[in-house]
C-alpha cells in the first residue's frame, strides 16, 4: 500500500459492530486512526471540529471515509447525510461516505439511489475483502 487514510470515521451506535470493524480495519493495515461516532449528531460535531482544526494548523484532518450505519438514537444515518449535504462542498470533497448497514430493506438501497452525490451501500459485517473493494473503487492511489 503506497498511502494510508488519514483517517476512519464509524458512525455506529452497535457496540459490538464498532469493535468488529475497529478489528478489520487494523488488519487491514489501511489507517492508523479509527474514530468512532455513536450517532449521527455525533459524527457531525466530529467532522465540523476537526475541519475547523485543520484549517488553523493548515492540515487535512477529517476522515476521508466515513462508514454510515442507518439505524441509530439521537440522529440515523437518513437524518445524518441530510446535515451532511449543508456541509462546505471543499470538505466533503475530501470525503467518502459509504452505508454500511444491515438493514435488508430494498427501499433503503433505492433511496440512495435518488441522491446526486453518489454513496455505496454495504452489508455489515466489514470484511477484508469490502475494505479492499472500497479501496480499489474509492482509493485506487492508495493500493
Amino acid at each position: 500500500m503506497k498511502k494510508r487514510l488519514n483517517c476512519v470515521l464509524l458512525v455506529d451506535d452497535n457496540e459490538a459492530d464498532n469493535y468488529l470493524h475497529t478489528m478489520v480495519l487494523k488488519e487491514s493495515g489501511v489507517t492508523d486512526q479509527i474514530e468512532i461516532a455513536t450517532d449521527g449528531e455525533e459524527a457531525l460535531d466530529f467532522l465540523l471540529t476537526r475541519s475547523k482544526a485543520g484549517m488553523i494548523q493548515g492540515q487535512e484532518l477529517p476522515p476521508e471515509l466515513i462508514l454510515l450505519d442507518i439505524n441509530m438514537p439521537v440522529m440515523d444515518g437518513w437524518s445524518f447525510l441530510e446535515e451532511y449535504d449543508k456541509l462546505d462542498a471543499e470538505l466533503k470533497n475530501r470525503i467518502v461516505v459509504i452505508m454500511l448497514t444491515t438493514s435488508v430493506n430494498p427501499a433503503d438501497k433505492r433511496k440512495l439511489e435518488t441522491r446526486k452525490e453518489r454513496i455505496d451501500y454495504l452489508h455489515k459485517p466489514l470484511t477484508l475483502d469490502l475494505i479492499h473493494e472500497i479501496m480499489h473503487n474509492h482509493f485506487p492511489e492508495y493500493l
